[in-house]
């Protein structure tokens, strides 16, 4: 879990003893509740695995303890990698003080696919020093009829490596300049596939499956959906404000009869339509589970929820939606309408951008009746 406030306030006591609630945020970063209601943050720490109390809540804020924490974990890393010239470490041994750094100083999600990825993919019985840029390079190749999993493998050995150099665990890294070149993703869903998604959707419901279908009647980002908030929702409009889209200007979107009959369905859990598990004032966040689970039992080839977003594109095309209607509904900043023409124009095309919508809800509709 993520600790917040909020949720510090609802954990209760155990009835037995304590129990200790670890930040998925901060490596070995917990709160001790103990069997008379108190509260306590602490830090384990080091290769054998110390425990250190930091303070009792709510006299020491989260904030601090956060703070705290980061210190004992900056102390110990020092104390792992500082010395004359280069130490003896093993690569395992690196990777760990690499991930512990990591853990900290990165996104969850950065985090974890660096994690997953070093762990799986790179494994040697040698010391770091002894790494050629052949043991890497082998290890990479194994994965080249996968070569999005090489591409990403590659970048956390490389980001790694660059790391260990940083800290004087080597002196040069082994592994080579980037080779790779990110292509453009062209992927969409034929009628017979988004057929197949909106079912799945309909019969795995809240709150997966009404992620899914907001996406594919919005074609809005993941991120801007789970985001939503009532207040947002007026009528027939959603209002994404300033500085919460990508790029941080205010979406006016349009809705139609569909999309507000499925919101009205959406439990009411507080403002935000798809709450953590965890906790009502944080977004969902479990895209990987449960995006396995609600694709195993279709017979589709591999695809991503951004993609619901490029067939939605494709398929206002196909309905004869203007490009320039299409970007505004899709909230993007360069198109068919930019530079001095975007500054002179200021249209907000809401109404071509309605009728847009309620085109592609008709054409849902008679899709999933077919």
């Amino acid at each position: 879990m993520k600790l917040t406030d909020l949720l510090i306030k609802k954990l209760k006591a155990p009835t037995t003893g304590q129990k200790t609630y670890y930040d998925d945020t901060l490596a070995g970063f917990g709160l001790r509740v103990s069997q008379g209601g108190s509260k306590s943050f602490v830090i384990v720490y080091g290769e054998k695995r110390k425990r250190k109390t930091l303070g009792r809540y709510p006299a020491m804020t989260l904030a601090n303890a956060r703070v705290e924490a980061k210190k004992v974990q900056g102390e110990v890393l020092s104390v792992v990698i500082v010395g004359n010239g280069l130490p003896a470490m093993h690569f395992d041994e690196a990777r760990e003080c690499f991930l512990s750094d990591s853990k900290v100083r990165t996104k969850p999600k950065t985090f974890e696919e660096y994690d997953r990825l070093l762990r799986k993919h790179f494994s040697y019985n040698k010391q770091l020093v002894e790494i050629t840029r052949q043991d890497i390079m082998a290890a990479v190749a194994v994965l080249s009829k996968k070569p999005s999993v090489e591409q990403h493998a590659f970048v956390a050995i490389r980001t790694m490596m660059n790391w260990c150099v940083r800290h004087g665990l080597l002196h040069h890294s082994p592994v080579p300049m980037m080779r790779y070149k990110t292509t453009s993703r062209t992927r969409t869903l034929d009628d017979d596939e988004l057929r197949a998604v909106w079912q799945r959707a309909e019969e795995i419901g809240y709150p997966y499956g009404k992620i899914v279908q907001l996406l594919i009647l919005t074609g809005q980002r993941r991120g801007e959906i789970t985001g939503l908030r009532r207040n947002w929702i007026n009528d027939d409009l959603i209002v994404f404000p300033t500085g919460f889209t990508k790029n941080k200007r205010e979406h006016r979107l349009p809705i139609g009869t569909l999309t507000k009959q499925l919101i009205d369905e959406i439990p009411d859990k507080g403002n935000l339509l798809f709450p953590s598990r965890y906790s009502d004032h944080t977004c969902f966040n479990s895209w990987s589970k449960s995006k396995r689970q609600f694709d195993e039992p279709l017979d589709l080839p591999p695809y991503t929820l951004h993609d619901l977003r490029r067939t939605y594109s494709s398929n206002l095309a196909k309905l004869g939606v203007p490009i320039h209607v299409t970007e505004k509904l899709l909230n993007h900043v360069s198109g068919s309408i930019s530079g001095v023409a975007a500054i002179y124009n200021r249209h907000a095309y809401i109404e071509e951008m309605h009728e847009a919508t309620l085109r592609h809800e008709a054409f849902l509709i008679e899709l999933k009746t077919q």
